[in-house]
């Protein structure tokens, strides 16, 4: 008997590595979810499949990994609960050409890919999030990690009612229970298990509607309501461009954004329902420095490229990310002009062309290539290619691909094709020298990127505003001169005027310190940490700056440049906090603590603030920088380190990372 079960779950094996899809397609699903004891992360309920056999076979399976319970009832006779710890495996003598239904009910609690946030804690931003993409649905639901496995999955959700749930689809019905609600959403298109989404919190939203009729969900925290505008500025603008752009409507009933705790990455797009990290919820002073609009434009792209056709393997990874990286750069200069994106193309190039110096440069189909490669040279060829075969051709080439595998899964080839067909070109050595050939494609990419430099720098008259330096005496004219040149120019204009040695060093730090213009005073900020007495009373204004990574930086180094007048510094920038990971803050406290003479009546408080920064009901960022600063002024005291111990086994593996890390060099220290 055991022989029997071993050879069988060696067929089973041999099934799974092959491909299911050739045997059933799997249609439809029900799913009814409810939740268990929350801090032991426990899930369960039951999910109906809808399936067609398409060959004689006598198994089908679906994926399950490490579920507690599982089992199931086939056309609501046959029962069973055959499971290897990673798959369902449902045993018939199933027939070519028939259709059936199997319900199973389950019950779980995930390592990953469904992650329980402060539920361990009074305090805290209580919530329950999904994410599918590289670590797969199948941990907390029965589904299917081949992502050519597409269904049309319907989710019914019970949780307390005092929360929000969101899931793909259209929201139906909420009914209403003693303690809880049960959401109802409705998907009418099939999509890939990896794309099914949860979220779960306490939320608000606003809905606005798109040109073409699509409601826009934006869900925010109750108390940020102020910061809405910034953080979703741009996004009907950005939806109805790219409608119009791509030239295929947007596939799906409606589209959701949803802010997250310590999510694993910026954001994800799954169908109609993209989850995004809530250190991109910002005010409007940190809009300038750091934003959620290129991470949107990105998100919502995957909704084409990505959701409506998704990639057969690895391989055509460059299908998804490298798509959504360039039509979010065309919807970001649809909303910040041509400049903006040719200066990103740029900045790209010369992030690939770092990759290169490092010998680590790939070809675009590599499934072992790196990100930069997938997003940003991915982008780039998409860029190239345009330029080859012509907007017209190229545009209806997108078009024709979308709608020619919408709902379907892609390889390189299929997109191709259709770019040969609507421009009558021959792309086989477009397709050898850009996305295989690694030195083709790097000089083809010097080429282009000093192109667009050198038309900048002659757009901008760069040897003119060179000039002016050189000559001037006195730099009380930079918004004047350099006013007309775009913002990106200007920084890169600046830094490299100041390694220029014909050049007064100190008359060009002055004459931008008495601007107005925002981007380069944070250049002084960043660049500048020995700073002339005689500029002193320039730099200090750069405190007063709308820009939080200027105040943070022009904090620092006025401590330490100008130790007499700590005092008022500390006093000036005492109520600020900074981005949503309290930069300035968590730097402020370090200073206060360490400043001989400031208030040392307040020391302890200080110190405690800071050590509370590290409790898990902060976000991850929050808690990195308070165990940064409190490691670097000797301070992690042991209520530090019990929270040190605890961030190591965070879901962030960044963020664990670094905690081992400080953690060993504490306890070499102690040594």
């Amino acid at each position: 008997m055991i022989r029997i079960l071993i050879v069988f779950f060696f067929f089973i094996n041999f099934i799974v590595q092959g491909q299911q899809a050739d045997y059933v397609d799997f249609k439809k699903a029900k799913a009814a979810i409810v939740f268990g004891d929350l801090s032991k992360k426990e899930v369960g309920g039951t999910i109906t499949y809808e399936f067609e056999i398409l060959q004689n076979t006598d198994s089908v399976y679906v994926d399950a990994v490490g579920f507690s319970e599982i089992k199931y009832v086939l056309d609501e006779t046959i029962v069973g609960s055959l499971y290897n710890g990673k798959h369902l495996i449902i045993k018939h003598p199933f027939k070519a050409n028939t259709n059936h239904k199997v319900t199973i009910a389950w019950k779980t609690s995930p390592k990953k890919a469904m992650y329980f946030i402060d539920w361990d804690f009074e305090e805290g931003n209580k919530q329950i999030w999904t994410q599918g993409q590289g670590k797969y649905t199948s941990n907390w639901l029965p589904s299917f990690d081949d992502m050519s496995e597409k269904v049309e999955f319907d989710l019914s959700i019970e949780f307390d009612k005092n929360y929000q749930v969101i899931a793909n689809g259209k929201l139906t019905n909420q009914q209403i229970n003693e303690s809880t609600i049960t959401w109802h959403y409705d998907m009418q298109k099939p999509m890939s298990s990896y794309l099914v989404a949860v979220a779960i919190g306490k939320y608000k939203k606003r809905v606005e509607t798109s040109k073409s009729g699509i409601p826009l969900e934006m869900y925010y925290y109750p108390e940020d309501s102020l910061k809405f505008e910034p953080t979703y500025r741009y996004t009907k603008r950005m939806f109805d461009f790219l409608e119009e752009e791509i030239g295929v409507p947007y596939p799906w009933q409606n589209y959701k954004q949803v802010p997250v705790k310590d999510f694993l990455y910026a954001g994800m797009e799954n169908t109609s329902t993209t989850i995004f990290a809530d250190s991109f919820v910002i005010d409007s002073i940190a809009f300038v420095d750091k934003n959620y609009v290129n991470v949107n434009a990105h998100e919502l792209a995957h909704q084409w490229f990505g959701n409506l056709v998704t990639e057969t393997s690895g391989t055509h990874h460059w299908l998804q990310e490298g798509f959504a990286t360039y039509y979010a750069l065309l919807a970001e200069k649809e909303a910040f002009g041509e400049d903006y994106y040719y200066w990103q193309l740029y900045e790209y190039a010369q992030e690939l062309l770092e990759q290169d110096r490092l010998g680590q440069s790939t070809s675009l189909l590599d499934p072992k290539s790196s990100s930069a490669t997938f997003y940003k040279k991915g982008a780039w060829v998409l860029h190239m290619l345009r330029e080859q075969v012509g907007d017209k051709a190229f545009k209806t080439a997108v078009k024709d691909y979308l709608l020619k595998y919408q709902f379907k899964n892609v390889e390189t080839d299929d997109f191709i094709s259709e770019v040969e067909k609507a421009s009558e070109q021959d792309l086989k050595g477009f397709v050898k020298n850009y996305l295989v050939d690694i030195e083709f494609f790097k000089d083809r990419l010097i080429e282009f990127s000093t192109k667009i430099y050198e038309n900048q720098r002659n757009k901008n008259d760069i040897l003119s505003c060179r000039s002016h330096l050189v000559s001037s005496e006195v730099y009380n004219e930079w918004d004047l001169i350099f006013g007309s040149m775009d913002d990106f120019y200007r920084v890169d204009f600046f830094e490299r005027s100041l390694a220029d040695s014909s050049i007064n060093r100190n008359h060009l730090i002055k004459g931008v310190l008495n601007s107005k213009d925002i981007k380069v005073r944070q250049a002084i900020a960043i660049n500048l940490t020995e700073i002339p007495s005689e500029l002193r009373e320039d730099y200090e204004t750069l405190l007063n700056d709308k820009s939080y990574i200027t105040i943070e930086k022009a904090l620092f180094n006025l401590w330490l440049n100008f130790t007499q007048e700590r005092n008022k510094y500390l006093v000036k920038t005492k109520e600020l906090q900074g981005f949503s990971d309290k930069n300035i803050r968590i730097l402020w406290l370090a200073l206060a603590l360490v400043t001989e003479g400031f208030e040392p009546e307040n020391k302890k408080q200080y110190f405690d603030e800071l050590t509370n920064y590290t409790n898990p009901k902060y976000n991850f960022e929050i808690r990195q920088n308070a165990f940064l600063y409190l490691q670097q002024i000797n301070g992690c005291s042991e209520v530090c380190i019990e929270n040190l111990k605890q961030a190591t086994t965070h879901h962030s593996w960044q963020f664990s990372k670094f905690a081992k890390v400080m953690l060993e060099q504490i306890n070499t220290y102690k040594k």
